[in-house]
């Protein structure tokens, strides 16, 4: 499976999001009405916008972006594994770098991105939020007018449905059915919110979205049917140059 690619071509990355402001009363007057239409589509009717407002997080229209963590295989080692995290409070920012990095990275011609659930979620999120934020979309990202063949964006739960529609796979399941370590072990996404707006602890959320990323990439090296990154081998880097 993927015999056509070079794992040390994978950008492999998981991104942590949360509502824009830490309660629904503290948006804006105009935002709120939009928030109570949007909402309108899944509540029921007891429940009122501001209690399904800790799903805002899930729309790039409503949240942002606290977390963008990256892995890649080492060259020369493939069974090492390097993490890099872009977080803060200020979205502009850590987007900026994420691209900067991108930009530099997929500089090789082969790169190419890997997320679970990427193409409904992380992909056009991090889209989103940069058009949101005036960031030019770093062209691998940057899917509009492509060919199918010309898109370098990898999905591990598009990859495991092979063609079947009927259902979502979650990294915890898909890790679990593996044999790998629950990324889950700590916190879950239904936590995020809460320990970024309540408690303020983004490093918390940070080792979180790196299990993620470190789960995701082997996940699909067993698809590759590809050597397992060696436990003792992973690092965080400031840099992937």
């Amino acid at each position: 499976m993927l015999t056509n690619i070079n794992p040390s071509d994978i950008i492999f990355l998981d991104i942590e999001t949360v509502p824009a402001t830490p309660e629904y009363d503290e948006m804006e007057t105009g935002m709120m009405h939009l928030w109570e239409k949007k909402s309108s589509t899944f509540r029921s009717e007891e429940q009122s916008p501001a209690d399904v407002f800790q799903r805002a997080g899930i729309y790039a229209e409503f949240g942002k972006i606290i977390c963008i963590s990256v892995g890649m295989l080492r060259d020369k080692d493939p069974v090492s594994f390097r993490l890099k995290s872009f977080f803060g409070d200020d979205e502009k920012l850590l987007l900026n770098e994420f691209a900067s990095m991108l930009i530099k990275v997929s500089r090789n011609k082969e790169a190419i991105l890997c997320a679970h659930n990427g193409k409904e979620f992380d992909y056009p999120y991090i889209a989103r939020r940069m058009i949101v934020n005036e960031i030019q979309i770093p062209e691998i990202l940057d899917n509009a007018g492509k060919k199918p063949w010309e898109i370098k964006l990898l999905d591990t739960m598009e990859l495991w449905k092979f063609g079947d529609y009927k259902s979502y796979t979650s990294l915890e399941l898909l890790s679990a059915i593996l044999g790998f370590p629950s990324p889950k072990d700590d916190i879950d996404g239904s936590m995020i919110a809460d320990v970024y707006w309540k408690e303020k602890d983004i490093k918390r959320i940070v080792t979180y979205c790196e299990k993620d990323v470190l789960a995701v990439a082997r996940i699909l090296l067993r698809f590759m049917n590809h050597p397992q990154i060696n436990p003792d081998k992973i690092e965080s880097v400031t840099s992937f140059s």
